[in-house]
């Protein structure tokens, strides 16, 4: 009886002494050692890749932005994100795709009316934008609705609308574009592509200069 006593309580002690070790390593050790290591070498995106603007946090440039004014460029479409009615105090961001399918007939008179309104608002005078020229990023939300980025296809068609809203020259606005345009990665992955967010921050700097 004594032996088996003393067995369940060896055990015990045994399986407690295993769960600290485990908990400290695994708990505490490895955590530190991994944000340590991601701190070192990946301090920006370990921080949520944030973007400053006058020493200010104003987003990611892993998430796009709504509600940007026609002085500025405009990003992706984001029909896919509903209406936040959960926790308006701190704009819970939501992240959804439509589901709907590509002959869907809703879809099909969203992208209609989505591409009367960028020809119509990035026609000005001595530029108009034919229906032709408008690529399909600004037209469709991307799978989680967050896109930060757009083609510079989309980004040219909007050129002469900024550079006509900020009193800029084009070649002004287009050399911004072309700063702020990051080619495929490792030059075959992807598309090339602009951050709105980033290249709307560098707009704000160049008409304080203006």
């Amino acid at each position: 009886m004594n032996n088996s006593v003393t067995n369940t309580a060896r055990l015990l002690w045994a399986g407690l002494r295993a769960l600290l070790v485990l908990t400290l390593v695994t708990g505490v050790v490895y955590p530190l050692v991994v944000t340590g290591i991601a701190q070192a070498a990946f301090h920006s995106k370990a921080n949520g890749s944030e973007v400053k603007a006058d020493d200010k946090v104003v987003g990611s440039s892993l998430i796009g932005q709504q509600g940007y004014s026609l002085d500025y460029f405009q990003g992706r479409p984001a029909g896919g994100l509903g209406t936040n009615s959960v926790n308006t105090r701190y704009k819970l961001i939501l992240s959804g795709a439509t589901n709907l399918a590509a002959d869907n007939k809703v879809l099909i008179q969203q992208v209609k009316d989505a591409k009367a309104v960028v020809v119509k608002d990035n026609s000005v005078p001595g530029y108009t934008v034919k229906a032709s020229e408008v690529p399909a990023d600004a037209v469709t939300s991307s799978g989680s609705g967050l896109d930060p980025d757009i083609s510079p296809q989309y980004a040219d068609i909007q050129v002469h609308r900024v550079a006509e809203k900020n009193n800029l020259s084009v070649s002004a606005v287009e050399k911004l574009v072309k700063e702020h345009t990051t080619g495929r990665t490792l030059g075959f992955i992807g598309e090339p592509r602009v951050n709105v967010l980033e290249l709307n921050i560098a707009l704000k700097e160049l008409t304080k200069g203006s």
